[in-house]
């Protein structure tokens, strides 16, 4: 019997980046501010947060979705969560100096990690008071018929989880394959794994892989609560500090990241500027109820996983992107598990500079190692001063550390215990 060599599965390499973020969009203006160690947490005035006990949070200042959203009536069924989706995708594509019609639609595909959408209460407001009964009491009824009178017949399309994806492959012209993963803080980097075993799977060329995500929405702010939030209204750009000993939570916030994906021989073919290679991707889970404390477990077993995967020695590695949520609890498990699994290897935060985006998170995060092992530059933790004894890692703070190998594990790590981690380096 003849058995034949199966061929290795194609390279995958990263050759765009977009980026919508607190602390700019486009890569080039997110790249100076991370380096410059510059804050994205400002008042919140997206909409009248004087009621809310936190009232500050990573903000995008200055987006026009008209720049970017085509047609301009997409606009009436997109969120804010997918407009600034779609402006990233654009952002990725011109990073790459690629165009739809420089593709076969057929192999060029989208993924994207989305959360939860909430409806605007502006949308709703008409249909609650019309849902008011004569005592005072809601009428379910009442509301149920104000829907239907009130409501635009496609409003539901502003917040399906799967629009994103839906809308940039539309205006791409992405026939390829499709899909959405919704699993909080880890969804980013999930998406990520997911295209590129499309690309290795030979289903596909290119793929745009994206995160979107806002917890800065009102809704949002009151349902999740403010026990775990910072409460620095005084100094909130001091509010997010990784790592830190004297951090006292989390500091919302709203972004979205996007990368392009090819297979090396793609990228060749069109002469392509490779911003980094893709080594391995992972995912764990440390299954918890939300009373138990995290012990780290999951961040342990997906770092060992693409550390197997790529055989990098943890003592060359040039540099963990932590989740780095800033809370208590998390953060020492997290580090933790760092310190038992690379050791000193040092570690940067980002959501230092803009916070917390939920499935945006991921990929501007990952969109920062991409950015550090091409330029051989990783940005600090901004607001790192003084180290916690039960977080035993090498964080980087104060400035940017150059010579260090050019390559990088992005983690991710969700409440509930799932992990996730890509491995990149230097094309």
């Amino acid at each position: 019997m003849v058995v034949q060599a199966m061929n290795p599965p194609p390279e995958v390499v990263i050759t765009g980046v977009g980026v919508v973020s607190p602390i700019g969009i486009g890569a080039d203006t997110f790249w100076h501010a991370l380096l410059a160690g510059e804050s994205g947490i400002r008042p919140i005035d997206l909409f009248d947060s004087s009621g809310l006990s936190v009232r500050f949070g990573g903000q995008i200042p200055s987006f026009e979705p008209k720049l970017y959203v085509r047609p301009r009536k997409s606009l009436k069924v997109m969120s804010r969560e997918i407009q600034i989706g779609f402006a990233a995708a654009d952002l990725a594509m011109a990073d790459a100096e690629i165009s739809s019609d420089q593709l076969d639609p057929e192999r060029f595909g989208v993924v994207f990690g989305n959360d939860m959408i909430y409806a605007d209460l502006d949308d709703l407001e008409t249909t609650y008071r019309r849902a008011r009964t004569a005592d005072g009491s809601f009428s379910y009824e009442q509301w149920a018929e104000a829907i239907h009178e009130e409501l635009h017949p496609l409003w539901l399309l502003k917040h399906l989880p799967n629009m994103t994806a839906s809308h940039i492959a539309i205006a791409q012209d992405a026939r390829g394959p499709n899909n959405t993963i919704v699993l909080g803080d880890v969804s980013g980097l999930l998406a990520v794994a997911e295209a590129a075993s499309v690309i290795q799977r030979g289903w596909a060329d290119v793929m745009l892989v994206g995160g979107t995500g806002s917890r800065l929405h009102p809704t949002a702010l009151v349902a999740r609560g403010n026990s775990k939030l910072s409460k620095r209204n005084d100094d909130c750009q001091a509010a997010c500090r990784p790592f830190d000993r004297d951090r006292d939570g989390l500091v919302n916030a709203e972004g979205a990241g996007v990368l392009v994906l090819e297979s090396r021989a793609h990228a060749d073919r069109r002469a392509a500027r490779i911003r980094s290679r893709l080594l391995a991707t992972a995912a764990r889970c440390e299954p918890k109820t939300s009373q138990e404390s995290p012990t780290g477990r999951g961040v342990q077993l997906v770092l060992r996983e693409v550390l197997r995967q790529t055989g990098l020695d943890p003592k060359k590695l040039g540099h963990i992107n932590a989740h780095g949520l800033s809370t208590v609890a998390m953060d020492q498990a997290e580090a933790r598990a760092i310190a038992a699994e690379v050791g000193g290897t040092p570690v940067t935060a980002p959501k230092s500079n803009f916070g917390h985006a939920g499935a945006g998170g991921g990929l501007l995060e990952l969109a920062a190692s991409v950015l550090a092992v091409e330029a051989g530059t990783i940005p600090p933790t901004r607001n790192y001063q003084t180290p916690d004894p039960d977080c035993p890692i090498t964080v980087i703070h104060g400035e940017p550390l150059s010579g260090r190998p050019a390559t990088a594990i992005s983690l991710n790590f969700g409440s509930m215990g799932q992990a996730a981690a890509v491995a990149i380096a230097a094309g």
